[in-house]
């Protein structure tokens, strides 16, 4: 198959941590797909997410700006209508741009309404869908704890012998007990045991069944195909045999400090309180829900290696485009947590690894970068990819393209800082520390070597992330380490100050207007 530009296939897990795959230096799990793909790329080693949460992560993804600027700070907050996605950019350049699984995305109805546009509409459809083309959206989870009923996943799985109302909680993530009563995999106790389901009709299983029935659709056109896992994000319910192909040996130790308990931050104190935290401190819970999420991982790898043989078979693999990433981490008990929020490197830092298969990626084929990158840094990348300018959309775009560095150049201007964003407002840590809905803010700053913490209404965190990789020492009240948070605090300040507001105009306007008022007849100041 020849096609002038490349495919795009943009690959992402849900609260899949960097560490937890073979090249990224796991000892004990196998990711030999994954490992492959980093072989035939570049592994981006220090790629952090711009808000360790579902929502805001994936809108800064698909926007390529921070959560400050695109204002869907939380999960399911909506992503306002004006914003522009992944589809804006490449649509105009010829691509098909779908999805297939999750986005977590909640849509403007007000904004909709107000500009009339019909949800039902073409338009409509897009802007409720973030930009794509709604393949087969996915998210799976619903604020009732299910998913919904008619769910095309859920009448899937009817159609194949399922039966009930909501296959995808009876069958998908539950187990079976020895009675034949169904142990609902919310509970985290069961997920040593098997889904009631075969894993060639699993979530993931299924979610790349539909990716190959898009990329067969698609034809000659050029795509772009957003495949979002929902797995390995709780329920950690895996299906035979993942369920049970790890156990407490391969599990790595809990990253966790006394200190960290008796003398505390207050934010993380009141995050060490939620009941996930609770759990997840217990030996005994990570002990069963570690093996299940590593299980959860193989399987997402073998349906990745599947995937990849399915592009070679058609003779795309070659002209695609691969990014493989995670919208965020999961801590597992690291650091007395569960879930995820916080800026620990197990929640906040990404896997990030892309195949460019073209000529010029030759020279950093199989190599590993320590450069900091952000995933706001991928649409400017797929903007470059198709062919377009990613400069020219350098008002809006807040990322930088990851292409000078797929082949091998070396730019003096690339960032020195990377940062990520927290809105803890809906949490329980928020009423736990007396502070008012829009005060429960963080925000955070890496350099590589220290990373620093700013928390609205407490003193701020500093972390030396290479006498320190765990981040167990906070130094931020040493009057040694004064100077460096300050030096951070004013990356944060300078940072804010350099958001893109102004979304209207491009740069290429402003740089063409400059100085030409009176040519344009505006004689203003003229004797």
């Amino acid at each position: 198959m020849t096609q002038e530009k490349q495919n795009i296939l943009f690959i992402m897990a849900d609260q899949l941590r960097a560490d937890y795959l073979g090249c990224n230096g796991h000892p004990s799990i196998r990711t030999p797909n994954i490992d492959a793909l980093a072989a035939r790329g570049v592994n981006f080693t220090r790629a952090y997410c711009q808000a360790p949460v579902c929502g805001p992560s994936r809108m800064s993804f698909y926007t390529g700006r921070y959560a400050i600027s695109h204002g869907a700070s939380y999960n399911n907050v909506p992503l306002r209508v004006d914003e522009r996605t992944i589809g804006d950019y490449l649509r105009p350049e010829g691509y098909r741009v779908a999805l297939v699984g999750k986005t977590h995305m909640r849509r403007d109805d007000e904004g909709m309404q107000r500009l009339g546009i019909d949800p039902d509409s073409s338009r409509g459809v897009l802007v409720s869908e973030c930009g794509f083309e709604p393949f087969e959206r996915d998210d799976g989870l619903h604020p009732d704890q299910s998913a919904d009923p008619d769910l095309p996943y859920n009448r899937y799985l009817r159609s194949k012998g399922y039966a009930g109302p909501n296959p995808w909680h009876a069958h998908a993530n539950s187990a079976q007990g020895e009675n034949g009563e169904v142990l609902s995999g919310w509970h985290m106790r069961h997920c040593y045991l098997p889904a009631r389901v075969r894993e060639e009709d699993s979530e993931t299983a299924y979610t790349t069944n539909r990716a190959m029935d898009f990329i067969e659709a698609a034809g000659e056109q050029p795509w772009c195909l957003h495949l979002s896992y929902i797995k390995p994000h709780w329920p950690y319910m895996a299906p035979a045999p993942y369920h049970a192909m790890y156990g407490r040996d391969d599990m790595l130790p809990a990253v966790r400090s006394e200190q960290e308990r008796e003398q505390p931050h207050p934010v993380h104190e009141a995050f060490m309180k939620h009941p996930e935290s609770l759990e997840f401190s217990r030996v005994e819970v990570r002990e069963r829900v570690i093996p299940a999420y590593m299980g959860l991982i193989t399987q997402l790898d073998d349906h990745v290696g599947r995937l990849m043989a399915f592009l070679e078979e058609r003779g795309q693999l070659e002209n695609t485009l691969v990014v493989f990433t995670s919208d965020h981490g999961d801590y597992l008990g690291d650091h007395w947590l569960g879930e995820k929020e916080l800026f620990h490197e197990p929640s906040a830092r990404i896997p990030m690894i892309v195949v460019d298969p073209s000529p010029p990626a030759d020279a950093t084929r199989g190599t590993a970068s320590d450069r900091l990158v952000e995933a706001i840094d991928l649409v400017p990348t797929f903007v470059d990819v198709a062919g377009g300018e990613s400069s020219d959309c350098d008002h809006v775009l807040e990322g930088h393209s990851l292409q000078p560095l797929l082949h091998g150049a070396a730019p003096t201007d690339w960032r020195t800082h990377a940062f990520s964003e927290a809105d803890y407002a809906w949490r329980p840590a928020r009423k736990e520390l007396g502070l008012a809905p829009d005060e429960a803010r963080a925000f955070m700053v890496t350099d590589g070597r220290w990373k620093y913490i700013h928390y609205e209404q407490h003193r701020p965190q500093l972390f030396d992330l290479r006498e320190d990789p765990h981040e167990l020492e906070d130094l931020a009240a040493r009057a040694a380490y004064q100077e460096t948070c300050r030096a951070m605090e004013e990356a944060l300040t300078n940072w804010s100050l350099e958001r893109k507001t102004r979304v209207t105009v491009s740069n290429q306007r402003v740089a063409a207007a400059t100085g030409s008022a009176h040519q344009r007849g505006y004689l203003f100041g003229v004797w």
